[in-house]
């Protein structure tokens, strides 16, 4: 029972082209609507496995109760969903329910689709039944007991599944209320961006305060990794300008980084797609998040002698291109002063992964590459020269974040 944003790969680009998400929020046809909802909540890049068919599910879900594989959500009759009407599609998405009365894990987050309009649920479902039909089943979920037994996911639904459509705020404006249709039902942002309880349910007091979750690093395999707050929080999204947040989420890149890792698939095969209008609501509303999480850093300060060696590391390997004032430059790496949300954050493990692994960069924006890339050092540093580096960037110049445990960089290994 975790969400749905896993995996490091990025889709084929014909699966794109096959999405066809150039369509627009506006357009009259509801299939040409559906597309763009379809795009606008990521679907693709659960439901379609790297080298898979388009939607043909079989992506895998590492997760604390095991693993589970996405499903086949093309119309094919025998292995997808061509034999479900749209009262089957619709208790799905609103109630997390199969046409068999089988309970839906909510890996699949119906939790926040459960938020979509009637008519933007139909237009999804229009949309659907237009993509090719491809016959493939997924393999069988590996989740350990008692998780395996869908009929307790009854009782967690009545704990944590507020079921129904999202309700406009009128005092709100209607940027605002856009911004949080999409990025509270569609975009389901909170599924990485929140933290869980013990049975898999977002923590709704730090709601986009930053989650941990596995995905896949470079190479393969599953590590943590951390989304960052989003919320008005001094390490968090108040770092950022307004004008930041829609130049991220429409190129993948800002003055401060360029998307990497999980959030590449986010970016490439969804954000980029939307109106500028979209975007821009979705800024106003995550920008008005008010502060969530904590207030301090909860690590000891780190002493001098650990500050002098990671200096140190940090000079000899990432001072050319981040520069010995941590400001990065336009051209060589991004800026690692105030204003990184990943080397702000209260849990470190995707600044130590992408210190180990290198980066994996989207490259939305061809105009705007690094000269060269970010060489991984999984096999240059050791454990603790990772966290004395890491320690070391997490508090020089404006930034203060807090130590770095050899511990936590041989967990990332």
């Amino acid at each position: 029972m975790s969400h749905c944003c896993f995996r490091l790969f990025l889709l084929p680009v014909f699966f794109l082209f096959a999405a066809g998400a150039s369509a627009t929020a506006g357009d009259d046809k509801p299939v040409d609507r559906g597309r763009y909802l379809v795009t606008a909540g990521n679907c693709a890049s659960c439901h379609t496995a790297a080298g898979g068919a388009f939607m043909a599910g079989g992506v895998a879900f590492e997760t604390p109760f095991g693993t589970l594989y996405s499903t086949n959500i093309t119309p094919d009759p025998t292995t997808g969903i061509g034999n479900w009407n749209e009262d089957d599609f619709r208790a799905a998405m609103r109630h997390g329910v199969r046409p068999d009365g089988e309970h839906l894990y909510p890996a699949f987050p119906y939790t926040a689709y459960t938020r979509l309009t009637d008519d933007d649920l139909a237009a999804v479902w229009a949309y659907l039944r237009e993509v090719p039909p491809v016959q493939s089943l997924p393999p069988e979920n590996g989740l350990v007991f008692p998780f395996d037994q869908r009929p307790l996911l009854a009782a967690w639904k009545l704990l944590y599944l507020e079921s129904g459509p999202y309700e406009p705020v009128p005092t709100r404006s209607a940027a605002w209320n856009r911004g949080a249709y999409l990025v509270e039902a569609l975009g389901h942002c909170s599924a990485c961006h929140s933290p869980r309880n013990r049975l898999g349910a977002e923590q709704a007091e730090l709601r986009h305060a930053g989650g941990e979750y596995l995905d896949r690093i470079p190479g393969g395999g599953f590590r943590p990794w951390f989304a960052p707050n989003l919320t008005a929080h001094p390490r968090g999204l108040a770092l950022w300008r307004h004008e930041d947040l829609t130049a991220y989420l429409a190129t993948g890149r800002n003055d401060f980084l360029e998307a990497f890792g999980p959030m590449n698939e986010v970016i490439m095969n969804s954000t980029r797609y939307l109106n500028p209008a979209d975007i821009d609501a979705m800024a106003t509303y995550l920008k008005a998040l008010p502060a969530a999480g904590s207030a301090s850093v909860t690590t000891e300060p780190p002493g001098e002698e650990l500050l002098g060696r990671g200096r140190s590391l940090y000079n000899l390997h990432c001072g050319t291109c981040h520069l010995p004032s941590g400001e990065g430059d336009p051209e060589m790496a991004p800026r690692l002063n105030r204003g990184s949300l990943v080397v702000q954050a209260e849990n470190p493990a995707s600044l130590v992964n992408v210190i180990l692994y290198g980066p994996e960069i989207a490259g939305a924006d061809p105009e705007r590459q690094w000269f060269k890339p970010m060489e991984a050092y999984r096999y240059l540093l050791d454990d603790a020269e990772v966290a004395a580096v890491a320690t070391y960037i997490r508090n020089a110049w404006d930034n203060a974040a807090g130590t770095v445990a050899p511990a936590q960089v041989a967990r990332q290994r």
